[in-house]
């Protein structure tokens, strides 16, 4: 098969399924993982689709960055696969007697069905939400962290006096995201959510960034948590290829977790 014809292949199976996977098309036409990322090299040069750390995605019109937080039925509703299996390989790092701290997002709340049931370990959170369901557990040592209740988004706390309270802990780790990530850091929406994750990964000794591929290459209106604090990435098959390559750059160990 000529390499256009090949590329036409491709073409066809993105146009139908949305992404490819290098690997798959490596055995489809019977060619080396190297060549087949030559193709879609030159694909991507042409226009033709994104490469991702995998393989490649088709191109699709780029959504508005949101600069308002998701609703709450939105935000805690059924993850995607990718996404839960990033909230799954998170769990999997505490350990016995760990401090660890978990924000509000929703792959954040996703990760509470992982959490460990027989090792004790202490979790801290600004989410009410989250508070909610981990207080039951026998295992887990609770705190919330306080602070103004917010009408439109009364499931976290992240004004001065949150950051003041969470200032008072240490963490063995800390669990982060935002709504946008780059090789720069996490970005997020409102000065008081920066200032509150900044501090948090201030005071942990390891930070993990729960990263889907839809954040990667975005960045939001402030800056929260440079790329220098994180030690962690877990991120999909889908990130941008680009994106990642400039984040392991900046030293910081990249985990693909598998759906």
């Amino acid at each position: 098969m000529l390499a256009e014809e090949r590329r036409q292949k491709i073409m066809e199976i993105l146009q139908k399924d949305g992404r490819v996977i290098a690997k798959d098309l490596s055995d489809i036409f019977q060619i080396s993982v190297d060549s087949v990322r030559r193709d879609l090299t030159i694909m991507e040069k042409h226009g033709q689709l994104q490469k991702t750390y995998g393989g490649a995605v088709s191109l699709k019109p780029q959504s508005k960055v949101r600069t308002l937080p998701s609703p709450e039925s939105k935000r805690y509703s059924q993850p995607a696969a990718h996404q839960d299996a990033i909230s799954k390989r998170a769990a999997s790092y505490i350990h016995e007697h760990d401090t660890v701290f978990i924000g509000s997002a929703g792959i954040q709340y996703g990760m509470l069905k992982y959490l460990p049931t027989d090792n004790p370990f202490t979790l801290v959170t600004n989410s009410m939400k989250i508070a909610e369901v981990v207080r039951s557990k026998e295992n887990i040592t609770s705190y919330l962290i306080g602070g103004k209740l917010r009408p439109n988004s009364a499931n976290s706390m992240i004004d001065t006096i949150a950051v003041d309270m969470v200032s008072r802990f240490s963490f063995d780790m800390a669990f982060l995201t935002g709504g946008g990530i780059t090789a720069s850091g996490i970005s997020t929406a409102t000065p008081e959510g920066a200032a509150f994750h900044r501090r948090v990964a201030e005071i942990s000794r390891k930070n993990i960034c729960l990263a889907p591929h839809e954040k990667l290459g975005h960045q939001m209106f402030i800056s929260s948590v440079p790329m220098d604090r994180i030690d962690v990435i877990i991120t999909d098959q889908a990130a941008p290829e680009k994106v990642i390559q400039d984040i392991e750059k900046r030293n910081v160990e990249i985990i693909f977790a598998d759906a």
